[in-house]
């Protein structure tokens, strides 16, 4: 699909059309990374960055008690 360039103050603006928009997630107000590959302009979403407090909200050790299953004890390593 080819779109047109404009002015947009003292940059270029391209419009993205609605549903290549929505094939990738933009919104109004999304940001996007670009970037020059190869002679050409790159647009993307970025990769969603994640805090570990959210990551392990709601986590307790009981709710942990299974994720981790190292087989049985072969030596001394057992822990009581």
């Amino acid at each position: 699909m080819q779109v047109q360039v404009a002015r947009w103050g003292n940059s270029l603006g391209v419009r993205v059309p609605r549903d290549i928009a929505s094939a990738v997630g933009l919104a109004e107000g999304s940001r996007v990374d670009m970037v020059v590959e190869d002679g050409r302009i790159v647009i993307s979403t970025p990769k969603p960055r994640y805090a570990l407090a959210d990551l392990l909200a709601g986590m307790t050790p009981e709710a942990m008690g299974d994720a981790f299953d190292w087989g049985d004890d072969q030596g001394r390593e057992s822990v009581e």
